[in-house]
């Protein structure tokens, strides 16, 4: 048996690949070559909602959520407490495929199902915008798309076997981008065009009954139809099944498990829901509660799996959020308090729009069980996972604006060159009044270092915050700082620039909302 063990530790990928197929598992230094890697995506989960403290304690809302198998992934991996994506979530998962910001892009809000069709409320002040409407796409001819190099295609073309399961949303209906076979996944179960589940219950059958299906209906799940099973179960079923042909082969896998949980219709997941009844809290919050609970539940059933499997110490889990929890409409209880103490949520630029839980869990690590407060941001996750998996190829075309966050997760006392992060979203999303501050339509903002900027295109004002003493953004020093508005606004204004980025036209003149460090120029 050792001469065995030790003629498996010397030979070649060719044989670790045969090895794997008879049930052996890889040697360390292949684990560290050819990891297997997951990106845990969640829908609209905010950075609140878990009894992970994400903060620099718990908090109140913290303790009304339970996610044990989230606790197990932070004690054994890296908490990102300074983790952002953008507004609203195809922007975020666009920048996550490409490596690219939002404003370069020009997908800065979330697309319609349906091609060529604006996802932009009407508004008196400005006119629709002319931008990415249809996502992006493999073909560079595709109309109102963004032509880029996804990195799951990167992956197949060096051996990896890809999956997605769930949601996907980065191309409407009848464009190459609707479907992820086309982004370089090999296998796909339910992602498509619509962004949210029409129902979870598969006694509805996702939303799939004849006559009444929308665009919004998850496909794939016939299966599981009328079996009480609800949809993040299922999708969690789907993601254990297609893990297992990668590992029986010895082929390292990269799995994109995206749940449509937590977005609206916020339904009851009965296994959950009950405690949280009992518990008196809102009816609406017992149910976004449950669906919570049971998104940590498939976690967790991913995590034993990957034990079972002898995959635990091969697989890296990337835990992250497509933008902040749902606040401003069709929730329990009070507008600006289900993020608390981030202000407002989903739509928004200020933190609680955009700042979300992330995990990383990299076995081997010394790192783990640690807090990184570095600012990262959602178009990192290209050059990290492509790093991770050991691939340096340059073949893609498009301008990326992420760093790879591997050197601070291997060496905790790094830091990642300074750089702002950018949040910018042209578009109105939903119907409130101009006069209400919730940071939901037209407004750009940037964080740079502890700094945050607010640029506001309806009247082109600013606001300035220092999240490090004010982290529920409420204490504006626009007039105590204004070298440091001008500052920030210059290079707010100078990166959207650099990376076209587009702005509103006004309905009076059809010119465009000026860029910050244009007003800044304009004051002198």
């Amino acid at each position: 048996m050792k001469l065995i063990h030790q003629f498996l530790l010397s030979i070649s990928v060719f044989t670790l690949s045969v090895s794997c197929y008879n049930g052996q598992g890889p040697s360390n230094q292949d684990k560290m070559e050819s990891p297997n890697i997951i990106v845990f995506m969640v829908d609209d989960m905010g950075w609140m909602d878990t009894s992970v403290p994400f903060h620099d304690s718990m908090m109140p809302l913290n303790q009304i959520y339970h996610t044990p198998h989230m606790e197990k992934l932070a004690g054994g991996g890296v908490k990102f407490s300074n983790a952002y994506s953008q507004p609203v979530c195809t922007p975020t998962r666009v920048s996550y495929l490409t490596g690219m910001n939002a404003a370069r892009t020009h997908i800065t809000n979330w697309i319609s199902p349906h091609q060529n069709r604006t996802s932009d409320a009407a508004d008196d002040q400005f006119e629709p915008l002319d931008w990415n409407m249809n996502g992006m796409s493999k073909d560079p001819g595709t109309d109102h798309t963004l032509h880029a190099t996804p990195f799951p295609l990167l992956l197949q073309e060096n051996n990896y076997h890809t999956i997605h399961i769930g949601k996907a949303h980065w191309g409407s209906m009848g464009t190459p981008g609707s479907d992820p076979l086309n982004l370089g996944f090999m296998i796909n179960i339910a992602g498509h065009a619509g962004g949210h589940p029409q129902s979870y219950l598969s006694e509805d059958r996702y939303g799939n009954i004849p006559g009444k299906a929308l665009p919004q209906a998850v496909p794939d799940l016939e299966k599981y139809y009328d079996q009480e099973i609800f949809l993040t179960e299922a999708l969690t079923l789907e993601a254990i099944k297609a893990m297992k042909k990668p590992i029986e082969q010895g082929k390292q896998f990269f799995l994109n498990i995206s749940h449509y949980a937590l977005h609206t219709p916020i339904m009851a997941d009965d296994r959950f829901v009950q405690k949280y009844y009992e518990a008196g809290i809102d009816s609406i919050e017992a149910r976004y509660a449950s669906l919570i609970e049971g998104m940590d539940k498939s976690l967790g059933d991913i995590m034993k799996f990957l034990e079972a499997k002898n995959q635990a110490d091969n697989t890296i889990i990337i835990f992250m959020s497509d933008n902040g929890g749902l606040d401003h409409h069709q929730r329990g209880g009070a507008v600006n308090t289900h993020n608390h103490p981030l202000r407002s949520g989903k739509g928004s630029i200020y933190e609680g729009g955009i700042r979300v839980p992330m995990i990383v869990k990299w076995p081997g690590l010394e790192t783990m069980g640690i807090t990184i407060d570095e600012p990262v941001i959602i178009e990192d996750f290209f050059p990290t996972i492509l790093e991770m998996a050991n691939i340096e190829t340059k073949d893609f075309f498009q301008t990326t604006d992420g760093t790879s966050l591997v050197p601070i997760l291997k060496n905790s006392n790094l830091s990642l060159e300074e750089r702002p992060l950018i949040f910018h979203y042209p578009h109105k999303w939903i119907n409130i009044s101009p006069d209400e501050n919730f940071g939901i339509n037209y407004y750009s903002a940037i964080r740079f270092k502890n700094w945050k900027l607010v640029y506001r295109m309806r009247n082109q004002t600013f606001e300035l915050y220092d999240l490090s003493a004010d982290l529920r953004e409420q204490n504006n020093l626009i007039d105590l700082y204004p070298e440091k508005v001008e500052e920030l606004a210059s290079l707010l204004g100078k990166t959207l620039k650099s990376r076209n980025a587009q702005m509103p036209l006004f309905k009076t003149t059809g010119k465009p909302v000026p860029f910050p460090d244009e007003i800044i120029l304009t004051k002198k």
